[in-house]
């Protein structure tokens, strides 16, 4: 990636309020950012240019999206992928770190803990 394109984040949320608050938060960290509301749609978003991150919500309206997460690292290895969850349990976030998840986040979110993802994913 050239240093003067800003870079990509994907938001695979059925939530509207959820994207909403993601995009204002990346955005102002000069992030562009893409929202999909399923995992079909995330799909088809991903035919495109790849995202450096995707920030994932768990549970869909057509999937789990720890479920997801083994398609994303296959097809795009160099992506982040963060779970984001209301279910943050022991065995979930096991499981999205098995799957291969870089971060696993519970909502309710805060600023503090989308920046600390951020820096430590060097995004």
């Amino acid at each position: 990636m050239k240093v003067h394109e800003q870079q990509k984040v994907l938001i695979i949320d059925d939530e509207q309020d959820v994207c909403f608050l993601f995009g204002r938060i990346l955005r102002g960290r000069n992030l562009k950012t893409e929202y999909a509301r399923n995992l079909a749609e995330a799909g088809a978003v991903l035919k495109g240019d790849p995202p450096e991150m995707i920030f994932l919500d768990n549970s869909l309206p057509d999937g789990q999206g720890i479920d997801f997460i083994p398609f994303l690292k296959k097809n795009f290895p160099g992506t982040r992928v963060i779970i984001v969850t209301a279910n943050d349990s022991p065995w979930d976030k096991k499981k999205a770190m098995q799957q291969g998840a870089d971060d696993f986040l519970a909502k309710p979110l805060s600023l503090e803990q989308v920046y600390r993802t951020l820096d430590m994913l060097t995004i």
